[in-house]
């Protein structure tokens, strides 16, 4: 066997010992040892609202509670405002989440109400009445296998209660 055929094959087992211990990490997600992360929205942020473009920043707070530390490599979302479609979109933020420990991301969200804006004038006409928000979204966790984690919320706020007197 020549030394560039030596070589080659050392290489090979090389990676092929790497990659092997690399997925042994993985092996939470693959088993029945996995716990979906709690993945809650805490806060929703107002970066500019003019009549043509409004910037919003979406705050959220998951927690991990596997014994192992856990990668996040985006969310895709979408937001209703009772059954009008207000935003959708992803983000493609990447961080870790520690073992057993919470992580807060933020998500910014841009939306343009005008072509909705007859429906929500009606909508605010009565400030006193409850309005539906619904958020929905998939995040995707893990680095070579991931899985999916759903997550939804749904709402009322009263028009009436932002409203300085």
């Amino acid at each position: 066997m020549s030394f560039q055929a030596k070589t080659i094959r050392i290489f090979s087992l090389l990676a092929l010992f790497g990659l092997l211990a690399g997925l042994g990490g993985c092996s939470t997600w693959m088993t029945g040892n996995f716990k979906d992360p709690e993945i809650r929205l805490v806060k929703v942020d107002v970066v500019k609202a003019k009549l043509l473009e409004q910037q919003f920043v979406l705050r959220f707070s998951i927690n991990n509670p596997n014994d192992v530390s856990l990668p996040v490599r985006g969310l895709d979302y979408s937001v209703f405002l009772n059954d009008i479609k207000l935003a959708e979109g992803e983000s493609d933020v990447w961080f870790t989440v520690p073992a057993n420990g919470t992580q807060t991301f933020k998500v910014p969200v841009r939306t343009n109400l005008w072509r909705h804006v007859r429906q929500i004038v009606k909508m605010l006409e009565s400030p006193d009445e409850a309005i539906k928000y619904s958020f929905s979204g998939e995040v995707k966790t893990g680095l070579l296998f991931g899985r999916s984690v759903h997550l939804s919320r749904d709402g009322e706020i009263i028009p009436g209660d932002f409203i300085p007197e």
